[in-house]
């Protein structure tokens, strides 16, 4: 079969009471349909205290990247896509973000709800960049969350990824070991110069929230030799934010969609003999469905086969 469409999707079972109950309520017929006429060929079970989501393990199996908890280079891939020099050195993303704070604990919320402004962005870039260059570190500006950034502290500093952080508490998941200290350190710095920032005051005063942090995630650099872009590979983030947003009306909604736009589509390719590969992930685990061959007795009997999702994706 040379043609193939590989959908990878992050989120699709949540680890929340809420969000469990959304997934046990929702019925996507066509999504039903055609998992009864895939197999399960992997399964990917990792620790709930990882700091890279089964999504990012499975993505990085597709890509060839040695699965290191903490250290998938996406920074540094996302600067070699965009055609910036990698300059042989380790990379970062930076996501500018409110660290909400409570009696017990400190809890980030998600970067969406900063609404940041490109403007405002590049502003707090401006200002921040002087003590992140004392530590060697540059900043790029890539979008008003997202900055990238490089340095010789990002080699080995295991990271937690922004999915696993938004909405939790923060100190659970902050870096450990020597460079960790260079980064709380960091943290500490940027928390004290923005508290009194203007672009602060003034959101302030308009009712916005605050940039009082920020975030490190997808450190670490690329591997010698060529990566090859997995082939046919799609990665659906129509769930994600609703998730991370516990949006589970959203989140419903984002799979009816799916099941209503797109699953089609992909009974129509396995009708054409052509290759289907649907990776659903949760918060620990994933499973992958491939295309199987199909006997005519098969064929026949999987029209009364269709299966509820939640069976099949609870263990994820």
């Amino acid at each position: 079969m040379p043609n193939v469409t590989h959908f990878l999707i992050p989120f699709a079972a949540p680890g929340s009471e809420a969000g469990r109950a959304a997934l046990k309520g929702l019925t996507l017929p066509k999504l039903e349909a055609l998992l009864a006429r895939l197999t399960v060929t992997h399964t990917d079970i990792g620790d709930a205290h990882a700091l890279t989501p089964s999504h990012e393990r499975e993505l990085a199996r597709q890509w060839g990247l040695p699965l290191q908890d903490g250290l998938l280079p996406w920074a540094a891939l996302q600067a070699r896509e965009e055609g910036r020099p990698l300059l042989d050195q380790a990379w970062a993303r930076v996501t500018p973000c409110h660290w909400q704070i409570g009696r017990e604990h400190i809890e980030m919320l998600h970067p969406q709800a900063l609404d940041l402004s490109a403007e405002e962005s590049h502003g707090l870039l401006h200002a921040m960049a002087p003590y992140f260059a004392q530590d060697g570190i540059t900043l790029i500006y890539n979008a008003p969350t997202l900055w990238l950034a490089h340095g010789s502290l990002f080699d080995d500093l295991p990271t937690a990824s922004l999915d696993c952080v938004v909405g939790r508490e923060v100190g659970p998941w902050l870096p450990q070991g020597h460079h960790g200290q260079t980064l709380k350190r960091l943290q500490s710095e940027m928390q004290m110069l923005l508290y009194t920032h203007p672009i602060n005051e003034a959101r302030e005063a308009a009712g916005a929230l605050t940039v009082n942090s920020f975030w490190l995630s997808s450190t670490g650099r690329l591997p010698e030799g060529a990566l090859e872009r997995p082939t046919g590979l799609t990665v659906m983030h129509y769930l994600r934010d609703a998730a991370m947003l516990g949006d589970w009306a959203g989140w419903v909604d984002a799979w009816k969609q799916f099941d209503d736009q797109v699953c089609p589509r992909l009974l129509t390719q396995l009708d054409k003999g052509h290759r289907v590969v649907l990776t659903l992930c949760g918060e620990v685990a994933c499973k992958t469905w491939d295309t199987r061959p199909e006997s005519l007795l098969r064929q026949w009997t999987r029209r009364w086969r269709r299966q509820a999702l939640y069976p099949l994706v609870e263990s994820i």
